[in-house]
């Protein structure tokens, strides 16, 4: 049986990015949502990776807002101005690993800390938006170190959460979300635009798999066509 109630709340974080202003676009026009909020780092309530401290404050500040059933994260970086991702061993740098490290892992890993405690406790999932080169076992082709590094700490950073709330917040599933690839400023510079999918497409997608998720998906690594992918 599905987690997610009707009607429902939702919070979607990274609201001013290509996938996540998608999201909040298609929730806004759902019947079962009875209302959505966005944050991102211009927001009322900023958050930004870049500095870990408005991660606790802005969950604190939304909590007269809460309680929510649905929490989507899609905060994430792939590449900057500086650097692209890295081709070979010989093409890592401390920067660049530590800047992946930070915003891919350790920003969404506060994020469930501080913003699960927003969750409805009797019904509600919490979605991260992962990456499918972050699984170790499916590596087959190398390269990207700092970004593979980093999501599959996400990952684990998730599955062991996961592990936690199924005694302490046995109602509330976690999981780790890959949306493929999508047309966004993330994916341009890799042929994105020819080979991805319209942000609004890859968002309903995924927001069908989470008004899907019941309490056995916690701790699972999902793809947008509810796949399981391996850790």
């Amino acid at each position: 049986m599905p987690l997610i109630p009707k009607p429902f709340r939702a919070l979607v974080i990274g609201s001013s990015g290509t996938i996540g202003s998608a999201f909040v676009e298609l929730l806004e026009n759902d019947p079962a949502c009875l209302g959505v909020t966005g944050i991102h780092r211009n927001s009322d309530n900023p958050i930004d990776y870049q500095d870990l401290s408005t991660i606790e404050s802005a969950a604190k500040a939304l909590s007269d807002e809460a309680p929510f059933h649905l929490i989507i994260n899609t905060i994430g970086i792939l590449h900057s101005a500086d650097w692209m991702p890295e081709k070979r061993l010989d093409d890592l740098n401390a920067e660049q690993l530590q800047m992946l490290i930070q915003i891919n892992a350790i920003g969404p890993g506060l994020t469930i800390k501080y913003f699960s405690k927003l969750l409805d406790p009797n019904n509600s999932v919490m979605a991260t938006l992962s990456a499918k080169v972050g699984s170790i076992e499916d590596n087959r082709l190398g390269g990207w170190y700092s970004y593979r590094a980093s999501k599959a700490a996400l990952n684990m950073l998730i599955k062991t959460a996961s592990i936690e709330f199924s005694r302490t917040k046995p109602n509330t599933a976690l999981v780790a979300l890959h949306p493929g690839t999508v047309n966004s400023h993330l994916s341009k510079a890799f042929k994105g635009e020819q080979i991805g999918r319209p942000p609004l497409d890859a968002a309903q997608d995924m927001l069908n798999v989470l008004l899907s998720i019941d309490k056995e998906d916690s701790g699972s690594f999902l793809t947008y066509s509810s796949e399981k992918l391996p850790w």
